[in-house]
């Protein structure tokens, strides 16, 4: 771990360092979610690209990883005539955060496992009991 979590607890913690913590978000992916939030519309990849000034593959990275985190959902518009399009739209901020909450819990479950266990091998390793199990 490049940065240990006893240095990020220590640095002051702001929304959308959460967002890049729990879901590896970028900044542009931070910008284009908010841009789908404040939307009153679906938008394409285009419609969205032009509101963060950025070209169009990079917002498609973009959009792509909220999709895979669930940040953001697509539906296919299709023309009369044939052939589609895609738009996206975010998905509510009040699910986004119970899935964040329900992570971290999961994740607080896991270390306080790991600690019982850290504590109880080396527990035995100071009593003399330990064993040359891993």
């Amino acid at each position: 771990m490049a940065n240990s979590m006893a240095k990020q607890l220590q640095q002051e913690m702001v929304c959308e360092g959460l967002l890049e913590c729990l879901h590896g978000h970028t900044q542009l992916d931070t910008a284009c979610y908010r841009v789908l939030v404040e939307s009153d519309e679906p938008l394409t990849i285009d419609d969205v690209a032009e509101r963060v000034d950025r070209e169009r593959s990079t917002t498609y990275r973009s959009i792509q990883r909220l999709l895979q985190s669930g940040f953001v959902k697509k539906e296919q518009i299709n023309y009369e005539h044939g052939g589609y399009y895609h738009v996206y739209f975010s998905t509510p901020p009040t699910q986004i955060a119970r899935d964040m909450q329900r992570t971290v819990n999961n994740w607080y479950a896991k270390m306080d496992r790991l600690i019982g266990v850290f504590e109880a091998k080396y527990e035995r390793a100071s009593d003399g009991t330990a064993t040359t199990e891993q």
